[in-house]
């Protein structure tokens, strides 16, 4: 199974914590998170990236 990983940059405040916790969270130009890749098979410290964002900025979605 596949998940999506996506960032809401209208909610990130680029705290960064995402990218303390899981190598695949960069702080982009904007000061905004970004996910180094949107599709990946295992969900791994995406998870726990998402459950630290303080104001909930990281969905992730099972793509079929």
């Amino acid at each position: 199974m596949e998940f999506k990983i996506l960032v809401d940059k209208n909610k990130c405040v680029g705290c960064g914590s995402c990218v303390s916790l899981c190598d695949n969270f960069v702080i982009g130009e904007d000061g905004k998170a970004a996910p180094k890749s949107e599709e990946v098979e295992d969900i791994g410290c995406n998870q726990l990236a998402s459950e630290s964002c303080p104001v909930g900025a990281i969905v992730i979605k099972k793509v079929s």
